[in-house]
């Protein structure tokens, strides 16, 4: 098992602005809370007025920053039903109650969004996370400009009808795009049309703040217990992130643990037949995984991996970086940019089973391997990842973008 990686050192703080910028960071569904409370809080101590507009997150307590106001007014209604009793879910209300709550969102989201138009006005800077049906916002967005959305997913990996479609005509309306990779902007300016002058790369920052929880959870006794190296696969169970390939692979590495922890969102039967045929252990921790427990998760975990056949960027990704840990990745959307060269993480080419099963060998049998890549990661976390930095790069972007009216 590999030690955590010595505390990050404190990050520069950046000079006081010559007047504090009011900016509203909008994530309308809360699809991202770790990330806009991170965003929220840096900015605030970069020397912003801050406000983040969200709705209610169900799943689990948010991890709240310092400095920066919250305001939860979206889709106040059907958040309710997620309240009864008072109690986190670990995964949505089922039947009657779920159908009553899509109803009764669906129905407040147009009205929803004529208020916070007027709200809008506040600020001097929009910044959109997140929109919950861009074929509808594209044309209820507020006015108030100048604008900036992140481009988290340049296209979903499931999307609905029409979001593709108006995902050009929506970034068009901005002023500045945000996107986290060098491989991102190059999808919005070929595959989107985007105007190149507007689009701008700053990374995704590591959850450093996930390894400083004072209510931070043990492992469960029956995984504590373990002495093996473990391959730690973590986060929603999706087909895209190719859960069933690395079980695949994971027949050819010898002498490791596989844990596959988070909620399902497929139909879990077929990966556990694989995991049945390995030779090895393979433990499923299939629920919704509080944030107090995932630093347990992480700090016992030898390799992370993310065999995805598809993606832009991953808050596990970042969750890992910020843990130190040594990194098997597919050569997908930007994650060879958080790489480094192999510095940081093993790449393999997405699908490939055979090469998968040789990263993962290679860094369950070799302490020392992982021990350098772990200290690249904590480098990394610490200086190109960290949130202050991507903060000073954001408020500077907002600097611009006010000076050029």
């Amino acid at each position: 098992m590999i030690a955590d990686p010595a505390p990050a050192p404190a990050a520069r703080e950046r000079p006081p602005l010559r007047r504090a910028i009011a900016v509203q960071i909008v994530d309308m569904p809360a699809w991202t809370p770790p990330y806009d409370h991170a965003l929220c809080a840096a900015l605030a101590r970069g020397g912003a007025d801050v406000e983040l507009v969200t709705t209610y997150f169900p799943f689990a307590p948010v991890p709240r920053g310092a400095g920066y106001r919250v305001s939860e007014r979206f889709y106040r209604r059907s958040a309710r039903l997620y309240r009864l009793r008072g109690e986190y879910r670990s995964t949505p209300p089922g039947g009657a109650v779920e159908r009553v709550r899509r109803v009764v969102k669906s129905a407040e989201h147009v009205p929803d969004l004529l208020r916070y138009r007027r709200r809008a006005r506040d600020a001097d800077i929009v910044h959109y996370q997140w929109l919950t049906s861009q074929r509808l916002d594209v044309h209820l967005l507020p006015a108030k400009r100048p604008r900036v959305m992140t481009a988290h997913d340049i296209v979903p990996p499931a999307p609905r009808v029409g979001d593709v479609a108006a995902m050009p005509r929506l970034l068009d309306k901005m002023d500045a795009v945000i996107v986290h990779s060098e491989h991102g902007a190059e999808r919005l300016r070929t595959q989107l049309g985007v105007d190149a002058d507007s689009v701008h790369v700053i990374e995704h920052g590591a959850f450093d703040y996930l390894t400083r929880l004072p209510d931070e959870q043990p492992l469960p006794p029956e995984l504590a217990s373990v002495r093996k190296p473990v391959i730690l696969s973590f986060g929603l169970v999706r087909p895209y992130k190719g859960v069933d390939l690395l079980l695949d692979a994971f027949a050819d590495v010898p002498d490791a643990e596989l844990w596959v922890v988070g909620m399902p969102r497929m139909d879990m039967a077929p990966l556990h037949a694989l995991a049945a045929r390995a030779p090895g252990t393979v433990r499923f921790v299939s629920r919704f995984v509080q944030e107090s427990e995932i630093p347990a998760y992480f700090r016992r975990a030898d390799v992370v991996v993310l065999p995805y056949r598809e993606i832009d960027q991953s808050g596990v990704l970042y969750t890992a970086l910020a843990f130190g840990k040594a990194l098997v990745l597919s050569s997908v959307g930007g994650f060879a940019e958080v790489a480094e060269g192999g510095a940081v993480a093993r790449l393999v080419p997405p699908g490939e089973r055979d090469a998968l099963a040789a990263a993962l060998t290679e860094l369950t049998g070799d302490p020392e391997l992982r021990s350098q890549m772990q200290r690249a990661a904590a480098r990394a976390a610490a200086e190109k990842y960290s949130w202050d930095s991507i903060a000073q790069r954001t408020l500077a972007l907002y600097e611009r973008l006010l000076a050029a009216g």
